[in-house]
């Protein structure tokens, strides 16, 4: 059995609307629920980037949808970093997971139907973080992502793994690491901006 912080499942969820789940009978009404410990088992890891990738997933398609459900696959996502650069690969399979878009490697359709191709991309020209934009209105939401406002990965992940780091905070790391990331959930409205557009 997993053991995990127990933070983790006081997350917010992410329900969607997902009419090929519903059209293949895998959630009978297409209802799909992401939970936090869900993203985390697909990246294998928590950090800033996967919570972030969340958040912004999360808060992002509130701002797009309001009260409706957020139809997985008809989302376009678009990232300001290119493929190569730090973690935006992470960052990719997050919001992939969450909202189905993909760039090549996704479900190619059914008659023209539930396609997930050619809905994500790389290298945008906007200056926030990502932009996720609805297909059926083609409305769109900016999401910047600024962990820095409140925590320091960089000094954490110095502290057990640079040639300071002592016993006692290498044994330590793990936890001061999870608390960091509940950091930021718990101050995520200080490290997510958004702009409806």
């Amino acid at each position: 059995m997993m053991e995990y912080p127990k933070f983790y499942n006081q997350v917010e969820h992410i329900v969607l609307q997902d009419d090929l789940s519903k059209f293949l009978g895998a959630s009978v009404e297409g209802i799909i629920d992401i939970s936090y410990l869900d993203i985390v088992k697909m990246a294998g890891h928590s950090c800033a980037t996967v919570a972030g990738s969340y958040l912004m997933a999360l808060r992002g398609l509130q701002g797009l949808y309001g009260t409706e459900l957020p139809r997985r696959g008809e989302i376009k996502v678009e990232l300001r970093e290119s493929l190569s650069d730090g973690n935006t690969g992470v960052i990719a399979q997050v919001l992939s997971n969450i909202t189905g878009a993909t760039v090549d490697t996704g479900f190619v359709g059914i008659h023209a139907s539930f396609n997930r191709r050619g809905l994500l991309f790389f290298g945008a020209d906007i200056e926030s973080s990502v932009r996720f934009t609805r297909l059926d209105t083609h409305r769109s939401v900016e999401v910047s992502y600024m962990p820095g406002r409140v925590v320091n990965s960089g000094a954490i992940m110095q502290s057990a793994m640079g040639p300071d780091a002592t016993e006692e905070s290498k044994k330590s790391f793990p936890h001061r690491w999870q608390e960091m990331v509940k950091t930021i959930f718990d101050h995520s409205d200080t490290v997510i901006e958004l702009k409806l557009l």
